[in-house]
């Protein structure tokens, strides 16, 4: 039997036997050690206390439809979850005001300009996606509206329930990040000025800035991603976090914003709803099959890991987990239908 129609089987198998997973950590391991050499790329530097970070970390994991998770390397090493953030905001509020009204605070287009450019779509005067800074600070506006004063409380709660554990933030970071951050307070002044909101541009920026500073670490990010896989219900604890629409409208915007302006090459060669933040992190969902998360923290022009870009395209083309691969068989709820 082909190799990698073999592997692909293994995720079918993981279902009905959680010991397959220990093949699918030799496989990660694999991986993890043909790209841990690769040293190419540089931190984040603009933000100074992400110029601290320890430059040669990599951590690999796997989140599981059982609950499980597989690890590699630095999985547990806490970093900042910084854009990713972006994705389960959106989430959450697509599941308190629906996709409609969510539309009249942020798009669903992809901009074509760096993620943060200071500009708005010229058609709807409204930000062109969640996933580049404008559209993420109009959502944290619209849920400081709708949430009041303990909105970052419950953003923070609701991302421990993805992850199935209570998350903090990294202080440092967030004052960081508040001090230097001048652009996206620009963008914060320009949101204001569009009525995208109508509140203070520091309030809305303090919930931005904390959620970028949320402390994650790979093996969080792969239970956050399974949750999406899992059509919003968390396999490790069973409970429901988001709802259907809310996650299929989320990863249909990953997959073509998620990854900076790498989005269009990242959709050929990995094909996966993902998101990447300047932390490091790279998190891929395969729908109802498995998250993917990597760490690694020297990016490449765009703002993405280098070496979770090569691992997240990798265990794609193993897996053969690629949307539009041959060997892609959809979801188990489908196969058991054939």
């Amino acid at each position: 039997m082909d190799e990698t129609i073999s592997r692909r089987s293994l995720l079918a198998a993981i279902e009905s036997d959680p010991s397959s997973t220990d093949e699918l950590q030799i496989i990660a391991k694999k991986v993890h050690a043909q790209f841990s050499g690769n040293l190419n790329g540089e931190l984040a530097d603009y933000i100074p206390e992400l110029a601290k970070v320890p430059a040669n970390q990599f951590g690999i994991a796997l989140g599981l439809p059982n609950g499980r998770v597989v690890t590699v390397g630095d999985a547990q090493v806490p970093f900042t979850i910084q854009s990713i953030s972006k994705a389960f905001t959106y989430a959450l509020l697509l599941d308190m005001i629906g996709p409609d009204e969510t539309a009249k605070v942020v798009g669903v287009q992809p901009s074509g300009d760096p993620f943060n450019t200071i500009s708005l779509d010229g058609r709807t005067n409204r930000p062109f996606n969640p996933m580049v800074n404008t559209g993420a600070i109009a959502v944290a506006g619209k849920l400081r509206e709708l949430l009041g004063a303990d909105a970052f409380t419950k953003i923070l709660e609701l991302f421990g329930q993805a992850a199935g554990r209570s998350l903090a933030v990294d202080e440092k970071v967030f004052e960081s990040e508040r001090e230097t951050g001048h652009r996206n307070r620009a963008i914060g002044h320009l949101l204001r000025a569009a009525d995208v909101y109508a509140l203070p541009v520091d309030e809305v920026l303090e919930i931005y800035f904390k959620q970028c500073s949320i402390l994650v670490t790979a093996a969080d990010l792969a239970v956050m991603g399974a949750t999406l896989a899992n059509l919003g219900n968390n396999p490790m604890t069973g409970k429901r976090v988001f709802g259907l629409n809310a996650v299929r409208q989320a990863l249909s915007v990953m997959f073509t914003c998620g990854m900076y302006d790498g989005a269009g090459e990242w959709a050929c060669k990995v094909g996966l709803p993902a998101k990447s933040g300047v932390g490091g992190g790279i998190l891929a969902v395969v729908n109802r099959q498995i998250g993917v998360a990597v760490f690694s923290p020297r990016l490449d022009s765009n703002g993405n890991s280098v070496r979770g870009q090569l691992s997240c395209a990798k265990l794609a083309d193993d897996l053969g987990l690629h949307a539009f691969d041959a060997l892609n068989h959809g979801s188990s709820f489908l196969r058991g239908m054939l």
